[in-house]
């Protein structure tokens, strides 16, 4: 879940009796975010070159809000810009949603897990249950796989950075974090460089809403299955489709991809 964007919300007053909140998103490109990038895409392209299969060993990893009236929130869609593009987004005020995390890799995805707290009701994800996450369901998840050769990969939401949060990936995972705040630093606004984002959750929100599903249990049994529909193969042209990002960005010195949309 993406963080580093400013975000400013205000009521339309016209619309107040409905509940309707316009979110106004300033997704402003920093200046030493080229240079960050490019190095960053220099490291990945020469770990490959001495591993070429290095990309198939990277767990990535994000969450994403799914709601029950069908309204997606697509974090694969941004606008890029170096000031602020006063673009509007209309959203309901206060809806009914799951918070959902994965981490994919070539091997497969590991998840989903939906945040619910101690009574089993759905909620957000902050550092607390982020860290329970990691340790009641996460790490278990390894076990079934031989995790001493996989690399870990989150962005810079909040929830994700604070130290205990780092301490416990390390723990796990030693020097293959990338991570803000880890062994290897992942660039905020990096979203064309996350397969959740360019492929996942678009793939996802493109399905489970088919049925028109009246409520949360039925909306997370969605997700379930679509998941678990998601193919090898499929997963394998992702993350191949990775490495020509690499490619691409590196050409651009750093520039963010035009269309960060994964297609087929």
């Amino acid at each position: 879940m993406q963080c580093d964007s400013l975000r400013k919300r205000q009521i339309c007053r016209v619309c107040r009796s409905c509940q309707v909140i316009y979110s106004q998103f300033c997704l402003a490109i920093h200046q030493n975010d080229h240079q960050a990038r490019r190095r960053f895409v220099e490291w990945a392209q020469n770990e490959i070159a001495i591993v070429p299969d290095f990309h198939k060993r990277i767990l990535f990893s994000d969450e994403a809000h799914f709601w029950l009236n069908g309204y997606v929130n697509k974090q694969n869609c941004h606008i890029w810009s170096e000031a602020n593009p006063q673009v509007y987004v209309e959203t309901p005020l206060h809806p009914e949603k799951l918070t959902v995390w994965c981490a994919l890799w070539a091997g497969g995805i590991i998840g989903p897990y939906f945040f619910k707290n101690d009574e089993g009701h759905n909620v957000t994800v902050n550092g607390d249950r982020y860290r329970a996450m990691i340790n009641n369901f996460f790490i278990p998840e390894l076990n079934n796989h031989d995790f001493q050769e996989l690399w870990f990969q989150q962005d810079g939401a909040t929830c994700h950075t604070a130290r205990a949060t780092i301490d416990l990936l390390k723990d796990t995972f030693g020097d293959r974090l990338i991570s803000r705040f880890g062994p290897v630093n992942w660039r905020p606004r990096s979203w064309d460089l996350t397969p959740l984002v360019y492929f996942l959750w678009g793939h996802v929100k493109s399905l489970v809403y088919a049925d028109k599903p009246q409520t949360l249990d039925q909306l997370e049994d969605n997700i379930r299955r679509v998941i678990a529909d998601i193919r090898p193969q499929m997963l394998e042209k992702v993350i191949e489709n990775w490495t020509s990002r690499l490619g691409y960005i590196r050409a651009s010195r750093g520039s963010p991809m035009p269309e960060i949309i994964f297609k087929m």
